[in-house]
């Protein structure tokens, strides 16, 4: 469970990766689709007919951080309590509420730019705790194997 929990945790940190590329994806085809002379208004955003390089970007952005990493952030909690690893519950309860605070900041940074401006600060925070999470159970599993060595003679 040990590396069941540490995999889990590094993957979180790869979807934030995973959305930050795609979300940089989505902005410069958008961009270069109005430089083209398309037209971005509320009729287009709400047409299903809007299509440009990049629009795929939008899509994982929402699909994976809406559905996936919330799910995995949750596993990992789950997974935390057989991980027996010191702090995996802990460090996978910061990891949940962190992606939950992200999900909100990301509905509500439609109303206010600001909020959108906390989503961002906020991935980079919990790119940190993944990683953190990650390392913390790698070298628990170090230990945990030189605890079960022989002793040389």
């Amino acid at each position: 469970m040990k590396s069941a929990y540490k995999v889990m945790a590094y993957i979180v940190a790869a979807l934030v990766i995973v959305q930050s590329a795609s979300m940089v994806f989505a902005s410069a085809g958008l961009g270069i689709y109005i430089e083209d002379g398309g037209v971005l208004d509320a009729a287009a955003m709400e047409s299903e007919d809007l299509s440009f390089t990049g629009v795929a970007g939008f899509i994982v952005h929402g699909i994976n951080g809406m559905i996936v990493i919330p799910l995995l952030a949750l596993a990992l909690l789950i997974v935390s309590f057989f991980a027996r690893t010191p702090g995996a519950v802990r460090n996978a309860a910061i990891i949940l509420g962190l992606v939950v605070l992200q999900v909100a900041l990301g509905l509500f940074g439609h109303e206010n730019a600001y909020i959108g401006l906390l989503h961002g600060v906020n991935a980079l925070v919990l790119f940190a705790a993944a990683l953190h999470t990650g390392r913390s159970a790698g070298k628990a599993e170090v230990t945990t194997r030189e605890d079960r060595a022989p002793a040389a003679v």
